[in-house]
């Protein structure tokens, strides 16, 4: 990777996703980009013209691999820091997606009317107590205040057009309140899919997809093995070199 330097005042690296596919610059210190975006991305089955919000975007990830996976789908970032989100939509403009778009603001602000046949978030968890960041950014991007994951799934649900779908990557402790929270937000129909770090090991993340006035009961699925041997698993590679879809299976 490279770095530069923008005008918010941050240091850059020069990097890609999806296996080269996609150019991608963020901050190189605070919060780093993992693969939770890009399997977020994947986990979406939009067709083209629909809609597609994620919150919290970042640099960009998620929306990026969202475009290049699905071209003819509009993909929209909401981001609170604006320096970020000026900085995801430079990286949108520099790969030539379109369709896509990130907007500056609170995903709390987000318009309330039915607007959207997909939504995303990869909301913020870390405990209020727990011991801070020293980096503001990092803090930003991962501190929970009370009531934040109800708000953020209330607001992206109430976004959502009848029978679309609301797909957050939480930590398995959080599985309950994510529950509550997708239920509030009037989604039903809830499916689990676990992400185990190996074989046998206990997951720690996992995707939860509910929709739009969904019924049914809630699922749990085999899940996803991020990694076998000394590297990721050939499925997982898949999705995060390749652009696969991830499967909720």
């Amino acid at each position: 990777m490279t770095t530069d330097s923008i005008s918010a005042g941050f240091t850059l690296t020069q990097g890609t996703l999806l296996g080269g596919r996609v150019t991608y610059r963020q901050p190189s210190a605070g919060y780093r980009t993992g693969i939770e975006p890009v399997l977020l991305a994947a986990s979406v089955a939009a067709r083209p013209g629909e809609r597609v919000v994620e919150g919290g975007t970042g640099a960009g990830a998620g929306v990026l691999c969202l475009a290049a996976r699905l071209p003819g789908v509009i993909a929209i970032g909401v981001e609170r820091d604006a320096a970020l989100a000026q900085l995801a939509q430079a990286n949108i403009e520099a790969n030539g997606f379109a369709l896509a778009r990130v907007d500056a603001g609170d995903i709390r602000d987000l318009p309330a009317e039915p607007r959207f046949d997909h939504a995303i978030a990869n909301p913020p968890w870390h405990e209020p107590l727990g011991t801070a960041s020293p980096t503001p950014m990092r803090e930003a991007a991962k501190r929970a205040t009370p009531g934040l994951l109800e708000a953020w799934t209330g607001r992206l649900g109430r976004s959502l057009r009848q029978g679309g779908t609301l797909t957050l990557l939480v930590p398995a402790t959080l599985t309950a309140q994510a529950l509550d929270a997708v239920t509030k937000a009037g989604c039903g129909g809830a499916t689990l899919l676990p992400l185990w770090p190996r074989p046998g090991q206990e997951a720690r993340l996992l995707l939860l997809r509910a929709t739009k006035t969904g019924r049914g009961p809630c699922r749990i699925l085999p899940g996803l093995v991020l990694h076998e041997g000394d590297g990721f698993s050939a499925e997982a590679r898949a999705i995060l070199w390749e652009g696969a879809a991830l499967t909720w299976r």
